[in-house]
């Protein structure tokens, strides 16, 4: 009976952990070749698994994604166009690897180029839309790596723009930082024309393009975002996929084939999807909120409504609560910040919203008074 007591008591601590744990604590279960893993959900760039995410590694054609993201830019700011018409240099059609064969002189559009980038991987392609974009790829590549730093990309050097790594070395990038550009790119509604094709032509319809990232055929919901692969590398991606309103990004870097990376790459989204949900929370106008000294007694405030990432089945146990500024005192501008809403899961706050006065209430005043004295003395006469 001792015995028995005493191992009881062995184990206690062990089932206490076990029932204490946090209910909205998964874990993914991974089996992978990979050298670094991470998955991040895009809007709030919460990380829902990592392993080796900030260890800087050579990430092939994976690169592109930060050409991508400045010709995107470029064409938000009117910089380039789409329509624009770009000649070919000699040094962009000496591009090897991947390539749709860019000739010196050849002339294609902007939106052709890039299409070829973002679906086959074209590394003369890159070259060519880095020139138009700032004149020389040595200047594009240090945008890059001013854009890597702007975006908290902490353990980045960029090269070149297409991530060909036989002759520049350092060229590296982490899992963590390739997983903060590809959710900068989603903000970029254009990308997916171009991400989500799996089979078109360019040279009006003399060359075949077939999209690299097969999950795009192969994966609901997939809809981006860009492979690579080299010897020194490995098989890299960042695979982006969406559905019922979370988007999800899945980077594998260093895997040992092409099946492998895009195995974990989807087990990775399925592990997203299936534990996590976005919640939607409605905003609200609060009517009467309490006043002081104004020519009012009350104003008028309204909290906009948010979108916060949540274990699945715990969207009932959210409480929001509602605090207002103490001692509101006039005057209170229209848009100024009176209180907040808090959305709260235990003891962890999920995400905070601004209340915000719809109306001005300018502070009370002699005047102010003598003038309602005298509008009730005439409503009595």
């Amino acid at each position: 009976m001792k015995i028995k007591t005493v191992a009881f008591l062995a184990i206690l601590p062990l089932l206490f952990a076990a029932f204490m744990r946090p209910a909205y604590a998964v874990a993914f279960e991974e089996n992978s070749d990979a050298k670094a893993l991470i998955l991040m959900e895009a809007s709030g760039k919460k990380v829902l698994y990592e392993r080796n995410a900030d260890t800087a590694l050579p990430p092939a054609s994976v690169t592109k994604i930060m050409t991508i993201l400045l010709v995107l830019e470029a064409i938000d700011d009117g910089k380039i166009a789409l329509g624009d018409t770009v000649t070919v240099s000699d040094y962009a059609s000496g591009m090897g690897g991947s390539q749709v064969y860019l000739k010196a002189g050849e002339e294609m559009s902007v939106s052709d180029l890039l299409k070829s980038v973002v679906v086959s991987s074209a590394n003369d392609a890159a070259v060519a839309l880095a020139e138009h974009v700032l004149g020389s790829e040595v200047a594009f590549v240090a945008r890059m790596n001013e854009r890597a730093k702007e975006l908290g990309m902490e353990n980045t050097v960029f090269k070149n723009t297409n991530g060909l790594d036989d002759s520049d070395e350092g060229h590296l990038c982490s899992a963590r930082d390739i997983a903060l550009m590809t959710c900068e790119v989603l903000r970029h509604p254009l990308i997916f024309d171009y991400s989500t094709i799996w089979m078109d032509t360019i040279r009006n319809g003399a060359f075949g393009l077939t999209n690299t990232n097969r999950l795009i055929r192969f994966y609901q919901g997939a809809n981006g975002l860009k492979t690579g692969s080299t010897a020194k590398a490995g098989f890299c991606i960042s695979a982006t996929a969406k559905r019922d309103g979370m988007q999800l990004v899945a980077v594998v870097m260093g895997s040992a084939s092409r099946d492998s990376r895009n195995a974990v790459a989807a087990s990775m989204l399925d592990f997203g999807f299936s534990n996590y949900e976005i919640a939607s929370f409605d905003g609200k106008t609060e009517g009467e909120i309490p006043l002081l000294g104004g020519t009012k007694a009350t104003v008028s405030g309204r909290y906009e409504g948010c979108e916060i990432l949540l274990e699945k089945g715990k969207r009932d146990d959210i409480k929001a609560i509602t605090e207002y500024t103490p001692s509101l005192a006039a005057p209170v501008e229209k848009g100024q910040k009176i209180g907040c809403i808090r959305y709260v899961l235990g003891e962890e706050e999920l995400a905070a919203c601004d209340i915000l006065a719809q109306e001005t209430v300018p502070k009370i005043s002699y005047l102010h008074v003598l003038t309602e004295i005298l509008r009730g003395m005439l409503l009595l006469s």
